[in-house]
């Protein structure tokens, strides 16, 4: 049974920094974080895809880019998310997902993992 470990949340002042980690239980081909604040959809934010042809691509939602880097160290299994310069607006639930099929892809679509960690919360106040 794979899993996914959360950790890194917490609460952090506007313009300040966090780093989220998730920790995998084997390697996984493509991982992603995802957040979802209350009332509102779930949302891919930053994914990452490491095969043969395909080492390291990544891939951000506008909302994120130039603020978040998300990396894989796969010696060890843990995806990371690295936030800067964060907002009140990333106030959210912040989940990771994971595949390890030989096609998946880094999208931010929900669809596209096959497992999911159960979350931390990241809240940034004004």
């Amino acid at each position: 049974q794979e899993q996914l470990v959360e950790s890194g949340g917490g609460s952090v002042q506007a313009g300040g920094s966090l780093r989220l980690s998730c920790a995998a239980s084997q390697t996984m081909k493509c991982m992603a974080w995802f957040r979802q604040a209350p009332g509102k959809a779930r949302e891919g934010i930053a994914a990452i895809e490491r095969g043969y042809l395909t080492n390291g691509l990544t891939n951000y939602a506008d909302s994120v880019m130039g603020r978040f880097t998300i990396s894989k160290d796969d010696t060890k299994n843990i995806l990371y998310l690295q936030m800067n310069s964060l907002k009140p607006e990333d106030t959210a639930m912040y989940y990771c997902a994971a595949d390890r099929g030989f096609w998946c892809k880094a999208t931010l679509g929900g669809a596209g993992y096959s497992y999911w960690g159960q979350g931390t919360q990241v809240t940034v106040s004004s």
